[in-house]
């Protein structure tokens, strides 16, 4: 499906959770056929004709000025990160269409995988494109998964939560977790429409996830740069974790997220015992994942192994 039609798709969606009351159009008059906004409440809202809106909406005036755009998010409601999804949206639909992207290997700086050596005692891992998991340190696949052990299509964080029954058993609030995670994913593939591996993800996903099938539909979008995660793990029991995500300004595509306990706290003594379980020291410090080790061994003149 081309990028026009997914930006009046996004549009819809927005417009239909939306209800009258909260958009502030005043009182709904008559039988409402659709949910949330009608187009033409939309308009008056955005200050364009009921026409313009409408061709916004069938992907048929794909070139509104940045005036336009800001007021249609406005009338809609949209949050930054909704906001900045439509523009990317907008603007992978312009023009003609591009090449296929995603399909070269995602490779971690050496410099970052000391970084992941140096908060060893803590979980961190470097996410790439899709949510690939591209590199991490022992504490990070002792806390959720063993991702260099999974099959290279496997080694990817949303994935794994969303399809993987050990992600609902660690998230006490999995439903928001995994929600958050497909509304990531929609972001990045309106950011890289045509990458062949993401557009491979979706359709596992909504093949095999009728959570997911749902939150697709919804066009859902997630952005956050830290929060809190609520874990129950089975050998530590019940954590409570802050995390940040750190976006790398050499490579953009590219985050560090680290996780943290409270210091003093529970959750601070569980993550410690983690961290003195069973692993031997020669298993201990940063690890890469296939993709990210291969294409460090290209880089640096290598072969991959």
């Amino acid at each position: 499906m081309g990028q026009s039609a997914e930006f009046g798709k996004f549009l819809k969606a927005m417009r239909s959770r939306l209800s009258p009351e909260v958009a502030g159009t005043g009182p709904s008059t008559g039988a409402r056929r659709v949910p949330g906004l009608r187009r033409e409440e939309v308009a008056r809202l955005a200050g364009v004709s009921t026409d313009y809106y409408v061709r916004l909406e069938q992907g048929r005036n794909i070139h509104p000025s940045r005036t336009v755009l800001d007021a249609v998010a406005r009338a809609l409601r949209l949050d930054s990160s909704e906001h900045a999804h439509m523009l990317d949206l907008l603007e992978n639909c312009a023009g003609g269409p591009r090449e296929a992207g995603g399909s070269a290997a995602q490779g971690v700086r050496p410099s970052l995988r000391q970084l992941l050596d140096a908060v060893g005692e803590v979980p961190a891992m470097v996410l790439g494109r899709r949510s690939d998991v591209l590199a991490g340190n022992r504490m990070a696949f002792l806390l959720f998964t063993d991702f260099p052990a999974l099959p290279p299509a496997e080694r990817n964080l949303t994935r794994w939560t969303i399809l993987d029954p050990a992600a609902r058993e660690l998230f006490r609030d999995w439903k928001t977790v995994a929600a958050e995670a497909a509304g990531s994913l929609r972001v990045d593939v309106g950011r890289h429409p045509n990458d062949p591996q993401a557009n491979h993800l979706v359709g596992e996903l909504a093949v095999n996830s009728e959570h997911f099938r749902q939150w697709w539909a919804g066009h859902r979008v997630a952005t956050r740069a830290a929060g809190t995660v609520r874990l129950h793990h089975p050998e530590v029991g019940d954590l409570e974790l802050n995390f940040e995500n750190l976006v790398l300004p050499e490579d953009p595509d590219q985050t560090l997220r680290v996780y943290s306990a409270r210091p003093g706290s529970p959750s601070s003594d569980a993550l410690a015992l983690l961290g003195s379980l069973g692993a031997p020291a020669s298993s201990a410090g940063a690890r890469d994942t296939g993709s990210a080790r291969d294409a460090a061994a290209v880089a640096e003149g290598g072969q991959a192994d």
